[in-house]
């Protein structure tokens, strides 16, 4: 699998630097995307690249900044000039002709240019909403990228998860058949009833279904991490092909954030924020655009003309020659359409506006939120690990006792079942601790961190 880094940069240059590098890829990322082969072996990084690649929303947000640079260069063609040729040719029956001598065909060819002198500056405002829309679009491709990436981080977690609560699960189920087979071994020796060996033959068989749909949910998680990476493929011989993860929801250090660092970064850091104060200044921008309907249009024209009539005959008595002069037109009154325009888009921009606040202080609270769900995520890995410590030195001593005669059967399999449950609740707590720094670092708009160089 192939892998594109992407550097994220605070000055617009380098926002538009990452657009460029999406839309070169444009072409390509525009068809459907080629089959691959299942790798042996995936890790974090390497999902995380191919995301950037394929991620279907990824490749549409970099297709909506195309879009706008053909709106712009249509915006921009007002200011240059506009060269038109035209032709027409007329023939007819000589009975009916009203021409003497009779004659039956006139033609006419004609060169024309048009440039644009005075718009009421409806032009140039037209250039900069247009400019406007495309770096909002820049930063939208940027929160796309933030939010995908993170979906994709997340989902990536869940498939380590998924796959060490099968590694938990199979040493519950090893564990449940130790005990079984210890507790047939005790009756066969005379020293324990059928019961107890009844007893554990039904604690084994609990413990199968848990570890049947830990398996599924590997299975769920590995197809939804496939769908947001947008890795498709239709081989047969990796139709049950499934890599090997590599990576693990241990936690080496804790990240620290002081809340007031993280709001101060995100209202200056967040792509949304910036998308949406663009487009705020792109309205202002179309409400000068619709105001110069109400001032008057001047454009210079200029061309040359080559005209054949029946009253010239053959092609060397053509009539041609230059034309030139200046035009105007002023819309004096148009039953008020233009004031309807600029009420609408004067709406337009205070909408922008509510918009822009409306996303500012939910921005705010995301971050709250999210600081807040790291700080509780910690709190339960540190938890977690003391509870896994406890359940393990409970179960050794109740297999200490029971092998003594001190402890019964029943006080093993509580304790077995509380290790177990003891090591879930620490995976959770693990898996939750990772996903919550990763939500904290898209609440202040940070890029991933394998996306940074």
């Amino acid at each position: 699998m192939s892998m594109i880094s992407h550097t994220f940069m605070k000055p617009i240059v380098a926002r538009f630097a990452l657009a460029v590098l999406g839309l070169a890829l444009s072409d390509l990322q525009a068809m459907p995307t080629p089959e691959q082969p299942v790798p042996d072996s995936l890790d974090l990084k390497t999902t995380i690249g191919f995301a950037l690649e394929n991620n279907f929303a990824i490749r549409q947000a970099r297709e909506r900044i195309r879009q706008q640079e053909g709106v712009e260069i249509q915006v921009k063609a007002r200011r240059i000039p506009n060269v038109s040729a035209g032709g027409s040719y007329t023939a007819n029956s000589r009975e009916i002709s009203t021409y003497v001598p009779p004659s039956n065909s006139t033609w006419s060819i004609a060169l024309q240019a048009r440039q644009l002198l005075y718009a009421g500056g409806g032009v140039q405002s037209s250039i900069r909403s247009a400019r406007l829309v495309r770096e909002a679009a820049v930063f939208e491709l940027e929160g796309v990228i933030n939010q995908q990436l993170l979906s994709v981080r997340t989902q990536f977690y869940t498939v380590l998860l998924a796959k060490q609560r099968i590694s938990v699960q199979e040493e519950n189920v090893n564990l449940l058949n130790q005990q079984l087979k210890d507790a047939k071994n005790r009756f066969e020796a005379g020293t324990t009833s059928n019961f107890e060996v009844l007893r554990a033959e039904v604690a084994l068989a609990n413990g199968q279904p848990p570890l049947i749909q830990a398996r599924n949910d590997y299975r769920i998680a590995v197809e939804q991490l496939r769908q947001l990476i947008g890795f498709t493929t239709t081989s047969r011989t990796d139709l049950t092909k499934v890599p090997e993860f590599v990576g693990s929801l241990d936690i080496e250090q804790p990240a620290t954030f002081e809340l007031s660092d993280a709001l101060s970064a995100a209202q200056a850091n967040r792509p949304e924020l910036q998308q949406l104060a663009k487009l705020q200044d792109a309205g202002e921008q179309t409400i000068k655009t619709n105001r110069a309907g109400y001032l008057p249009e001047v454009d210079l024209v200029g061309g040359y003309d080559v005209t054949r009539s029946p009253f010239i005959g053959a092609w060397d008595r053509r009539l041609e020659g230059f034309m030139g002069g200046v035009e105007a037109s002023w819309n004096i009154f148009d039953g008020r359409a233009t004031a309807g325009r600029v009420i609408q888009a004067k709406s337009q921009f205070e909408q922008a506006k509510l918009t822009l606040a409306s996303t500012t202080l939910a921005v705010e609270v995301q971050v709250r939120q999210a600081h807040s769900s790291l700080i509780e995520a910690w709190e339960l890995v540190q938890a977690s690990s003391k509870t896994v410590e406890q359940a393990a030195e409970a179960l050794r001593l109740a297999n200490v006792r029971y092998a003594a005669g001190t402890a019964t059967q029943l006080d093993v399999l509580t304790s077995q079942v509380a290790l177990t449950e003891a090591r879930l609740n620490q995976l959770q707590a693990y898996f939750g601790y990772h996903v919550a720094l990763a939500t904290m670092r898209q609440a202040i708009g940070k890029a991933d961190e394998f996306v940074r160089s």
